[in-house]
């Protein structure tokens, strides 16, 4: 498919980092594993600074991918970092990347987590204003002013996005209309607010409904900075932007979508508001293309006219490949036997090693002829891959992951 072509072929094996396949998993000592592309990575981030300019400032967001020596290579591309968890923060902040370039994001922060929050210095995205009292009480526990900035629910919706984040009612983020009395709240709260958080929508791949949403994204934040009691300094407008997984995907336009939100930044937003920084924040985009699940064939078998190749990995490692993570009816992500690139194709189901009929990683794809012992590989891997898995389910062990 060709949405794998990013990743080298030298004969009939698949490269990853330069390195060929069997020899990288002889090198990790056992399958199932995630490998992620560091160089591939590296030019993502490039891309995407291409496409934005100079003005904008690139986030990643770390529950994409939070292993800590992928993180660890990000924070020196990017220019700040966004956790969901008090783990994910540890991770962060154990990076090059200064507390101050650290945001907290998500619903449901406890009491403990505002406190290591706030003790860090990390910004502190607001999701209610119960937490707004919370992490308030949690600077007056731990003797540092807040560091916050108001996630806000929009009053539209972002159509076309994987998942929808934004708009109607939300566990995430405050109601647009209720943001400038939580503001005026906040104003005589002591703490530090920077500015505001917009996101609506995930996995999109349409230029023109992403830039849609950049430019209601920033009629928002310019009419709710009229509320704001201090200069604001912080204008986050989300991401969203999209990778293709199944064969008729069409990738993202990123260059437009990129110089539309730089025209929006200088035309709008430096001249209403001069002291923001504005800040794009991706997880998915940056190194979801950039990593495989490998995995290696244990059995094969025909059963009444169909032939199954059985690999010692699934859903448990890899779940959204399954079709179980999000998709309404279920489609093939990219998958390729990597030991055998270009052979004759035969049409297989692969499926992994777990007691239930959910453990689909392939079905009736067309791939080259393999046997016990080839390795099985799963494209656009590197984002919600182990992490988003049930990794306990019948008690198999943890895969590998490398950075290579």
């Amino acid at each position: 498919m060709s949405v794998a072509t990013s990743f080298a072929v030298a004969g009939d094996q698949l490269v990853v980092g330069g390195v060929p396949l069997d020899r990288l998993a002889a090198r990790v000592g056992s399958t199932p594993f995630f490998a992620y592309d560091r160089a591939a990575i590296t030019q993502r981030v490039g891309e995407v600074r291409a496409a934005l300019g100079g003005q904008i400032a690139v986030k990643y967001a770390v529950k994409a991918n939070p292993m800590p020596a992928v993180v660890q290579h990000l924070a020196g591309l990017v220019d700040a970092l966004d956790v969901a968890s008090a783990g994910e923060m540890q991770v962060a902040l154990d990076t090059p990347m200064r507390a101050e370039g650290i945001s907290f994001a998500g619903p449901g922060k406890t009491d403990d987590e505002l406190a290591q929050a706030v003790a860090a210095g990390v910004l502190v995205e607001l999701e209610s204003a119960g937490e707004a009292r919370r992490v308030v009480a949690a600077g007056e526990k731990v003797g540092v002013r807040p560091r916050v900035a108001v996630r806000v629910n929009p009053d539209f919706q972002v159509k076309g996005s994987g998942m929808r984040m934004g708009g109607g009612p939300q566990q995430f983020g405050v109601d647009s209309e209720a943001v400038p009395s939580l503001l005026a709240w906040l104003g005589t709260a002591g703490v530090e607010l920077l500015g505001f958080h917009v996101f609506a929508g995930s996995q999109n791949l349409s230029a023109d409904i992403l830039r849609e949403a950049q430019t209601r994204t920033v009629d928002l934040v310019l009419s709710l900075a009229r509320h704001a009691p201090q200069p604001v300094r912080y204008v986050n407008v989300g991401g969203g932007f999209g990778i293709p997984y199944f064969e008729k995907d069409v990738p993202l336009d990123l260059d437009a979508v990129g110089s539309h939100l730089a025209g929006l930044v200088a035309e709008r937003v430096e001249q209403e508001l001069p002291s923001a920084q504005v800040v794009v924040e991706l997880g998915r985009y940056l190194v979801g293309e950039a990593g495989l699940y490998v995995t290696r064939v244990v059995d094969r078998k025909e059963s009444r006219g169909r032939t199954y190749l059985v690999v010692d990995g699934g859903m448990h490692h890899q779940l959204a490949a399954s079709g179980n993570f999000g998709q309404v009816i279920r489609r093939n992500y990219p998958i390729a036997v990597g030991s055998r690139m270009g052979a004759t194709q035969e049409t297989v189901t692969v499926v992994g090693c777990l007691c239930t009929p959910l453990d689909l990683l392939g079905a009736d794809v067309e791939l080259p002829r393999a046997d016990v012992g080839d390795l099985v590989v799963l494209f656009q891997a590197g984002a919600y891959g182990l992490t988003a898995s049930p990794t306990a389910f019948l008690g198999h062990p943890q895969p590998v992951e490398v950075l290579v």
